[in-house]
């Protein structure tokens, strides 16, 4: 089955209602290609690597979290991004991207897909006032260490975190924000949750983390965010009858 491009990014943008969000990129179509979609490949970043996968893979359109025209990047469309962009036109691609509408969603999003993954228990947001809220807040399904939680995000995420102890008590209440949210530790602290849990990692997360008394884990941008777009990918599948195939391009980050 076949589905026309210009009503199956009308779905998307009402179904993460990607209008709401004041984003750092565009949310959407970035590159035009065919006007019809038989097949979606899915991936994280819209690297080179993953746009030859989708052209390997016939793909009429590539859904990624991470595309392209970020905010305060050169505008020129030379080297890298002309080579990638180049790519997609000469193969009729579409280049589909949600940020933002992605991570936050409350059925497909990065943070609620991380949470069923690792079995955790949603009680709110991150920012409790904001219904928006782009991280989350709740509990482990069972009490664990430090090392233990680390031992368990390595075994689910396939990547060894990095853990910076905050105490030695167990782990009930957590945080998390997939990509990179370290910054958001802060938030973390405040409401004194045991353990914050995010992709990244800066110098002074490591300071706060100890000083504060509260684990921190800094389990992968790229591990973390897998799972948003491959859920938004599967649920198009289904809706429209039409194949998906999400592709893991390895990232250590």
């Amino acid at each position: 089955m076949m589905i026309d491009t210009r009503e199956l990014l009308d779905y998307c943008d009402r179904l993460l209602d990607s209008a709401a969000f004041a984003d750092y990129c565009p949310n959407g179509l970035q590159v035009q290609g065919g006007e019809r979609v038989r097949r979606i490949v899915s991936g994280v970043t819209a690297s080179q690597a993953l746009v030859d996968a989708a052209i390997a893979a016939q793909a009429d359109l590539l859904l990624v979290h991470h595309g392209y025209f970020w905010k305060g990047e050169s505008s020129p469309l030379t080297g890298i991004k002309q080579r990638r962009i180049k790519a997609l036109l000469q193969h009729d691609i579409n280049l589909v991207a949600y940020h933002l509408p992605l991570d936050v969603h409350a059925e497909l999003g990065n943070n609620v897909q991380l949470a069923q993954l690792m079995d955790w228990q949603i009680e709110g947001g991150l920012e409790p006032d904001n219904p928006r809220s782009v991280g989350l807040q709740g509990r482990l399904s069972a009490p664990l260490s430090g090392e233990q939680l680390a031992a368990q995000l390595a075994q689910r995420l396939q990547r060894t975190p990095l853990h910076i102890p905050g105490n030695d008590r167990p782990i009930r209440r957590i945080a998390w924000c997939t990509g990179a949210a370290q910054g958001y530790i802060d938030r973390a602290i405040a409401l004194g949750v045991d353990a914050y849990i995010t992709g990244e990692v800066s110098e002074p997360t490591v300071h706060l983390a100890r000083e504060h008394g509260i684990h921190f884990f800094a389990a992968g941008h790229h591990a973390t965010e897998r799972y948003g777009v491959k859920a938004l990918g599967e649920h198009l599948a289904q809706q429209f009858g039409i194949e998906h195939r999400f592709i893991d391009i390895d990232n250590p980050v």
